[in-house]
């Protein structure tokens, strides 16, 4: 096996010391990611979207005479 680092080291070491996590971050992954899509809201929210400008923290330079 190849290069590991201490991260995984780590959590390797924390969910092999501690085998009910894996159920547990399954069931609390499932509260707030695996829900199932309403595609008709999806389109109507991609819809009303409104494009940005390139200036987001400060508004454009008006040009003379417009």
């Amino acid at each position: 096996m190849g290069y590991e680092s201490e991260a995984t080291q780590f959590l390797r070491s924390l969910l092999d010391g501690q085998p009910e996590l894996k159920s547990q971050r399954a069931r609390n992954r499932a509260t707030w990611w695996d829900k199932p899509q309403d595609l008709e809201t999806q389109k109507d929210r991609e819809d009303a979207r409104v494009g940005t400008t390139g200036y987001a923290y400060f508004p454009r330079p008006r040009t003379p005479g417009r």
